[in-house]
């Protein structure tokens, strides 16, 4: 939310007002200081940054030469937003630092005077607001929070009851940036319950639409929805017309993050239809089209094209305008370069499908009125779109000189949400051109922005949950590509296999640094936070708290599928198998299948001896001579839905498990491994094993549940159960809160997904989401004691679930549920195995874990104890421990 003279902008459709250009220059030579001010207003709300600081810079000027101090404070406050939104931050510092001085030298003045000090008192929490955002877009989120904490105080003393509501929608988002989500959670609780006792007005549906966004953004979606439903029956009972477009807009937002694209495609065209400006009608119709090419309906995407371009050209110059070119731009450049069978049937329907060349002229206008604005972000953005427009177009030497130029104004105003893209862009320019070496600087430094903007780029920046596979993700990935390049290698081998080969150390370091890094922005965008605290150092877990793992990272590449190996005190060794991408994810699809089925053994020993032999074959000399025991995966892509213990060694007639105990990590950066406290090992075990059926889903019973965690409790005493009836979301919660647990045993059904939405685990009478269940394991941020949950919890085993069927990168469920949990590790099954084969692993587990043997080691022997009564994978390769193995 941005204030701008106490009226709430909202961040994705601003009003635009046609401004006359001779009116202005006209009211401004006049010089009437009110009119200046109410100018730089209608400039702010028409993108017309650099006009409303003049205007503003002008009207302060004239407050304090009239002695006006208190309108002049008001006026740079406002100053100070014109200049964040050009990204003039020491500026905007400036502006507001001065405002706050101001208004503090006036408080005694103002105490004799009661009305003018209620007015001064508004003003400076105004400009306290102003502030904390200044601070927020500036990476300092708790000097923020303190800001906005300060104004917050002023809005109760003087009983401003909706400022405050727009306040604490802000301080949530910070809390989110911060990673304090319980806290978010409950200002934004609050904020609900008193939005939803005020009276119905026009400013109630305003402040629903926030809370609604913010919900949206931090990944609440169902939460979201149900919020801007309501301000859009209120907005329309009370005919706010320009709320009830944004509320259509938002919901197409939230429908579209939920994957469901025709409710999304819906609601654009009503936001569309509804809209009483411009504005909100354009982004609308972006979203629409950018959704349609999404999800390949071209010839909708064609018609709506044509109707798009008047519109977009017939908008007055702002950074709106700008904004609205590029992203048509951005679409049209996808229709003009979609594969030749898509492009035949465009031919088909259209003589003429858009060009680059249209595009390009977009982007010219786009340049030009940013500089007539002089507006650098917006500059910069178009300029560099067209450099990749060129790119595209293979008009490398033209591409390279436009990209320089948008990375310089980027980083001029530090717009770090913007120069990642152009670092990435020259890097893959020289890339094409055969330059690996000035590729492999331009690519770093993208990566290294990147690292920078972890809590920007998913908290605050939506955008980035519709577009982090295309526009984040291949930065990580394409840098690895380079770094693993034949032609950096040093000329040396690994003993006693040719196959192996050491790379460039600072190379390899650096890729597995890049690999442990998209680990994390993968699970930040799958939380919609940066939710994760990551460690800088990665060796000193293997070469001395466990110098009997190995740690491997398969990475999954194009054109081949790259191993990065880690041994106890050596160097780094990498190989790779010269194999398309699509081989690769073919035979572990089918793999996968096959696995779930009791009757293709055979085929799953034929695949999973493929993966062995790219894997793990040509390490295996390295791995017998330092005597590793224990291998530790960092997976990447589809590998993460595959039980490693399942590989199979053709030669020996060996699973993988046979040979070694196997962990899974989403990254050693995320890891702290300890073990586990055998002396205060306790545990709370709950499950369900009746029939259920929540939110229209069939569960059927699990009848050996109850002999599960009768075995757990025979043999780990100290545990509570909660069984059926039991098993609620309170009852889970009261347990935690009352006492420590060590281990948390839930043996339920449950899913894991790549959409948080569809991560669950069953209670007796609800689907407990991810988010909700990692809120319940993390009780002790409500207060409870200085001991901390969140490291008593050292074991957390979820029985009975599974990776959903057809979700390619489902394990990102399990990976996400591991780490935020608040337990170091988690055991858990990739498919349910409703069979007393896992009361028997569970309780063997339990058994060692109890006789001092570490996770991974347990886990090993409960899994050899289920394959020595039956060989069938499908009954014992389920199981697999994500986390600290120790």
């Amino acid at each position: 939310m941005v204030a701008f003279l106490c009226v709430i902008i909202s961040p994705v459709l601003t009003k635009a007002s046609a401004v006359n250009s001779t009116a202005q220059n006209l009211a401004i030579s006049q010089g009437k200081t009110q009119d200046l001010v109410q100018q730089g207003k209608k400039l702010y709300e028409a993108g017309q940054f650099t006009l409303a600081v003049k205007a503003l810079q002008q009207g302060a000027a004239d407050f304090r030469t009239d002695g006006d101090s208190l309108r002049e404070a008001m006026t740079l406050s406002n100053l100070s937003l014109a200049f964040q939104q050009l990204g003039l931050w020491t500026e905007a510092e400036k502006a507001i630092r001065k405002a706050i001085a101001s208004l503090h030298a006036q408080s005694l003045n103002l105490l004799k005077n009661l009305n003018n000090s209620q007015e001064r008192s508004k003003i400076l929490a105004q400009a306290l607001d102003v502030r904390g955002r200044l601070q927020l877009a500036q990476g300092q989120a708790e000097a923020a929070v303190t800001t906005w904490q300060e104004a917050a105080e002023i809005y109760q003393q003087i009983k401003d009851s909706a400022a405050l509501t727009r306040n604490r929608i802000n301080s949530a988002q910070a809390m989110q940036v911060l990673g304090r989500y319980r806290q978010a959670n409950k200002i934004l609780t609050e904020i609900s319950q008193t939005l939803k006792n005020q009276p119905d007005s026009p400013t109630k549906a305003a402040g629903l639409l926030s809370l609604g966004n913010i919900r949206q953004v931090v990944g609440d979606l169902k939460e979201s929805q149900q919020v801007l439903e309501q301000s859009l029956a209120l907005a329309k009972a009370t005919s706010s017309n320009q709320v009830v477009s944004e509320a259509l807009f938002n919901l197409g937002n939230t429908a579209r993050l939920q994957h469901d694209t025709k409710t999304a495609l819906h609601y654009y065209q009503q936001a569309a239809s509804a809209s009483v400006d411009p504005t909100t009608r354009i982004q609308a119709y972006l979203n629409q089209l950018s959704l349609l090419i999404e999800t390949k309906q071209f010839a909708d995407a064609l018609a709506l094209s044509s109707q798009i371009q008047p519109e977009i050209n017939n908008l007055p110059p702002s950074r709106m305008a700008v904004d609205a070119k590029i992203n048509f731009a951005q679409s049209l450049m996808t229709l003009a370069s979609i594969d030749r069978a898509d492009e035949r049937a465009l031919k088909a329907m259209s003589p003429s499908s858009p060009s680059l060349q249209t595009s390009a002229q977009i982007l010219a206008t786009a340049v030009q009125q940013a500089q007539s604005l002089q507006d650098k972000r917006a500059e910069s953005y178009a300029l560099g779109t067209l450099g990749n427009l060129y790119e595209i177009n293979q008009q490398f030497s033209d591409a390279q000189k436009l990209t320089e130029k948008a990375l310089f104004l980027a980083q001029s105003i530090q717009a770090s949400d913007i120069v990642y893209q152009w670092q990435w862009q020259q890097g893959r320019i020289r890339k094409q051109q055969g330059d690996i070496k000035g590729a492999i600087p331009y690519y770093s430094e993208a990566f290294n922005t990147l690292r920078t903007l972890r809590s920007d780029l998913v908290a605050i920046n939506p955008d980035i949950q519709f577009s982090f596979r295309e526009t984040v993700e291949p930065v990580y990935r394409e840098l690895v590509a380079l770094l693993l390049q034949t032609d950096n290698r040093e000329q040396r081998t690994a003993k006693g296999n040719s196959n192996v080969q050491y790379l460039d150390q600072k190379n390899v370091r650096q890729a597995r640094l890049v690999m442990e890094s998209l680990q994390l922005a993968e699970l930040d965008n799958f939380f919609r936070s940066a939710c994760l605290t990551a460690k800088q150092e990665l060796d000193p877990v293997i070469d001395k708290k466990d110098q009997q793992a190995a740690v491997l990272y398969p990475i999954i590449l194009p054109d081949r599928l790259d191993v990065i190996l880690k041994l106890p005190n050596q160097d780094l060794r990498h190989y790779k198998t010269v194999i398309a991408e699509d081989k690769v994810k073919g035979v572990v699809e089918d793999l996968r299948e096959y696995l779930r089925d009791v009757t293709r053994t055979s085929q799953v020993k034929q695949l999973s001896q493929q993966i062995y032999d790219w894997l793990i074959r040509p390490a295996e000399a390295q791995l017998s001579e330092s005597g590793i025991k224990t291998l530790v995966f960092v997976l990447d892509g589809e590998l993460r839905n595959l039980p490693m213990s399942v590989l199979y060694d053709k030669q020996q007639q060996k699973y993988l498990v046979e040979k070694y105990a196997i962990a899974v990590a989403p990254g050693l950066q995320l890891l702290d491994p300890k073990p586990l406290q055998k002396v205060r090992l306790n545990t709370l075990t709950a499950g369900v094993a009746a029939e259920r059926s929540i939110e229209n889903r069939k569960f059927p019973s699990l009848n050996n549940v109850p002999r599960e965690l009768q075995e757990i409790k025979s043999e780990v005493p100290r545990s509570q159960e909660l069984l059926n009836q039991q098993f609620t979301e309170t009852n889970l919660q009261n347990q935690l809160q009352s006492a420590s647990f060590s281990v948390v045993h839930l043996a339920t059904h449950g899913e894991f997904s790549s959409d948080p939405e569809k991560t669950f685990i069953v209670t007796w009478d609800e689907l407990l989401k991810v988010k909700e269940f990692d809120k319940l394991l993390r009780v002790s941020d409500t207060g409870k004691s200085n001991n901390s949950n969140t490291n008593n919890i050292q074991l957390l085993v979820l029985s009975a679930c599974k990776t959903a069927v057809g979700d390619k990168r489902a394990a990102l469920g399990l990976a996400g549920v591991a780490v935020r949990a608040g337990a170091r590790s988690t055991v858990a099954t990739l498919w349910s195995v409703d069979d007393e084969s896992t009361a028997n692993l569970m309780s063997k587990f339990y058994q060692e874990l109890k006789a001092g043997v570490n996770k991974a080691e347990a886990l090993q022997h409960a899994q050899l104890t289920v394959f020595a009564q039956q060989k069938n994978p499908y009954f014992w390769a389920p199981f697999v421990l994500v986390g600290n193995w120790l």
